[in-house]
C-alpha cells in the first residue's frame, strides 16, 4: 500500500514530490536491480497467467508501424525493400531496410528503465550523465527484459464505464476511477499483473480532424494514477493515450514517473479497441499477456507487438 497521499483538493508538485519519494521502488529489489516491477513477475504468476486463458482468442495491442509522414507523424518509419532474381526459372528473395525512432506517439513500443528520469536520476539513483552513452546505455536497458515478460493482463475499459467513446481531455483518468472500473467489470488488479488501461484512442482519431498528439490536448491519465499503480504493484502498464496533458502540477509527462521510481515498464500507444470490444462480448477482462522486447544492448526501449491470449 501506498501511504501519506495528500489530502483532496492539496495535490500540488511539491506534495506529489513527497508521496513519490516516500513509495519509490528504489532500492525493493537491490541497489543494483536493472529489472524493476517485472520482479514482481513470479513463476507463479506466469502460471496464474496461463490459467486465465479461457476462450483461446489471440489478440495484437500493437498499432501498425507509420510510414507516412504528416504533422502527427514527423519521424515517420524507413521502410525500403530490395529484391533479387536468382535467374530463369529458379525464383528470388526479397528483403528490407528498417529504420525508425522507438519513442513518440505512433509506434506501440516498451520504454526500458533508462529512458526517462526525474529530478533525483535514474531508475535506482543512476545518473543519466555517467550512464547514457551514444553507443547506447550503461544502465537499465531494453535487454534487461530478454527473457519476455510474460504475466496475467487485466483490461480496465475506461470508455465503457463512461460510456463516452473517448476519454475527454478535461476530464483525465484518476486514480478513484480505475478502482471503480475494476470494481464493477468484477476484476481484481493483483502484485505482478500488466495493467492495460483502454481510454479509446481509435475513437479520438476519427474524429473529423483527427487528433494530433503533437499540437491537441491529450486525455489521458492523471498523475494520481499512480498512486492506484503503487497501491496495486502493477508490473506493467499499457495504454493508449497515456499521459493527460495539460499537465495537472506543472511537472512534464508526470504518470512516466511509474518508469524511473516505481519500476514499471511503460508500453505506450497501444492499439486497445479489438481487445476491449472481445473483453465486453465474453464479459472476460483478465488474459495471458506476452511482451517480447528487441535484445538490444543499451537500448532505451523497443519496438513491440503485445499479444493478449483470453
Amino acid at each position: 500500500m501506498s501511504a501519506g497521499w495528500p489530502s483532496a483538493g492539496k495535490l500540488d508538485a511539491a506534495a506529489f514530490r513527497d508521496w513519490l519519494r516516500a513509495n519509490s521502488n528504489w532500492g525493493r529489489w537491490g541497489e543494483d536491480d536493472q529489472v524493476g516491477a517485472v520482479n514482481l513477475v513470479t513463476d507463479e504468476k506466469r502460471v496464474e497467467a496461463a490459467r486465465s486463458v479461457r476462450l483461446g482468442r489471440s489478440v495484437s495491442l500493437a498499432r501498425p508501424l507509420a510510414t507516412k509522414p504528416g504533422p502527427d507523424n514527423p519521424q515517420p518509419v524507413q521502410h525500403f525493400l530490395r529484391w533479387f532474381h536468382r535467374g530463369p526459372g529458379e525464383g528470388g528473395g526479397a528483403g528490407e531496410y528498417l529504420g525508425l525512432h522507438v519513442h513518440g506517439y505512433q509506434g506501440t513500443h516498451v520504454d526500458a528503465l533508462c529512458h526517462a528520469w526525474g529530478d533525483r536520476g535514474m531508475w535506482n539513483g543512476r545518473d543519466p550523465a555517467a550512464e547514457l552513452t551514444p553507443q547506447g546505455a550503461r544502465w537499465g536497458g531494453i535487454e534487461q527484459w530478454r527473457h519476455g515478460i510474460v504475466t496475467r493482463g487485466v483490461l480496465l475499459d475506461i470508455t465503457r464505464h463512461r460510456r463516452e467513446a473517448h476519454v475527454a481531455a478535461d476530464r483525465p483518468v484518476r486514480a478513484e476511477e480505475l478502482a471503480d472500473v475494476e470494481a464493477a467489470q468484477g476484476v481484481q488488479v493483483t502484485a505482478g499483473d500488466a495493467l492495460v488501461v483502454y481510454a479509446g484512442r481509435e475513437a479520438l482519431e476519427a474524429r473529423p480532424g483527427g487528433w494530433n498528439p503533437h499540437t491537441d490536448a491529450h486525455p489521458g491519465l492523471s498523475v494520481t494514477a499512480l498512486r492506484y499503480l503503487r497501491e496495486r504493484d502493477v508490473a506493467v502498464l499499457l495504454w493508449d493515450l497515456m499521459d493527460a496533458q495539460p499537465f495537472e502540477i506543472g511537472w512534464p509527462l508526470v504518470p512516466h514517473a511509474a518508469l524511473y521510481e516505481l519500476g514499471i515498464p511503460l508500453v505506450d500507444n497501444c492499439a486497445l479497441a479489438e481487445l476491449a470490444d472481445l473483453a465486453a462480448a465474453h464479459g472476460r477482462y483478465d488474459f495471458q499477456l506476452t511482451l517480447a522486447p528487441l535484445v538490444l544492448p543499451g537500448g532505451t526501449g523497443s519496438p513491440v507487438n503485445p499479444i493478449a491470449l483470453l
